[in-house]
């Protein structure tokens, strides 16, 4: 009998493959990683604004609505702009006011934390240049 290495795992099978190239040509389709700091962004807002310390309730705004629409405004500006890569300078334009917004309407922009994720997620947004375009090279050459 031969011992297998534990530490060795089974390569993927072809399926597992053709999923992760899948996700991989996808993912390079969208600013996917703009889009997930946007929602990052928003849900660390939401929950700096839902805090408790002691007796004290941290909220900002007209009685904490500001502190519940703009981190749900930032996670689906987030979410479209993965969706929908062709409004992306608008999702990413708006992102970047809600985000700089929510330094005055969500405490502190959720500690800051929050709106430094939505704002370097709102600027990727903007800043995404779409995938290479090989075969516009190959005619080029």
């Amino acid at each position: 009998m031969t011992a297998q290495n534990p530490v060795l795992a089974p390569s993927p099978g072809p399926r597992e493959n053709r999923r992760a190239a899948g996700f991989t040509h996808w993912r390079r389709q969208r600013p996917f990683v703009g889009g997930i700091l946007s929602a990052a962004g928003g849900v660390e807002m939401f929950f700096s604004g839902q805090l408790d310390i002691g007796n004290i309730h941290v909220q900002l705004g007209i009685e904490g609505l500001q502190s519940t629409l703009i981190p749900i405004l930032l996670v689906l500006l987030g979410v479209l702009a993965i969706a929908s890569p062709a409004q992306r300078v608008f999702y990413g334009v708006l992102t970047l006011a809600v985000g700089v917004y929510s330094l005055v309407g969500v405490n502190l922009g959720g500690f800051l934390i929050g709106m430094l994720l939505a704002c370097t997620g709102g600027v990727l947004v903007v800043a995404w240049m779409g995938p290479r375009d090989t075969a516009r090279r190959k005619r080029a050459a």
